[in-house]
């Protein structure tokens, strides 16, 4: 039986640009391997993905990408300095109680690292809390009170992280509606994208 391909989102089509043809790919937080299912049928990839949930490491295997259960919160010593070309955190550390950490943990295992994640910065989200409430957008669905997001972040957060723990930032932009935004990203996208490797 033929696989089906995976429906790509136009964010993550542009996401998977980002990573080069023929890289040993780690993907942190990889939900149902679509993605990484992704990058090995069209741009040759290899590479395993990480994820804790039970029910999306059964639509990994089923898709066919080599997948290990591991609650990132713990840590990548199973994983050796530069074992991957390309380490992916897309949509995975604002769920993470050692973003920090993780962050590090990603420059030391991969050579490269890409990070995607909601831009908090965003004007909706502006306006909401002007309004005096937090925002609910399809970026950011939830609910304050129901949301698995235990932290929120801009893009210029993140570029002063990036600079504490001395990460060179390689390329950053934001995604609206599918479409790369570079001209004041910060409150003109939805989502944060940063391509880094360490400094």
């Amino acid at each position: 039986m033929l696989k089906s391909t995976p429906q790509l989102s136009a964010d993550q089509r542009l996401i998977a640009r980002l990573v080069p043809p023929g890289s040993r790919v780690l993907d942190l937080g990889c939900g149902d391997g679509a993605l990484l299912d992704h990058l090995i049928r069209e741009r040759g990839c290899t590479g395993y993905g990480v994820e804790i949930d039970d029910a999306n490491i059964q639509a990994c295997v089923a898709r066919g990408v080599n997948v290990i259960q591991l609650n990132l919160d713990e840590g990548l010593a199973m994983f050796g300095d530069a074992s991957f070309d390309v380490v992916l955190q897309i949509d995975t550390l604002q769920h993470l109680r050692n973003a920090e950490v993780m962050l590090r943990e990603t420059a030391r295992v991969g050579r490269t690292g890409i990070v995607a994640f909601p831009n908090f910065g965003h004007w909706p989200n502006r306006l909401a809390v002007l309004r005096g409430r937090m925002p609910v957008t399809r970026v950011l669905p939830y609910q304050w009170y129901d949301t698995p997001n235990i932290r929120v972040g801009t893009l210029r957060d993140f570029a002063a992280l990036a600079l504490k723990n001395r990460l060179h930032i390689l390329d950053a932009f934001g995604l609206q509606d599918g479409r790369e935004v570079r001209f004041w990203p910060n409150a003109r996208a939805s989502r944060a994208v940063f391509k880094f490797q360490h400094g």
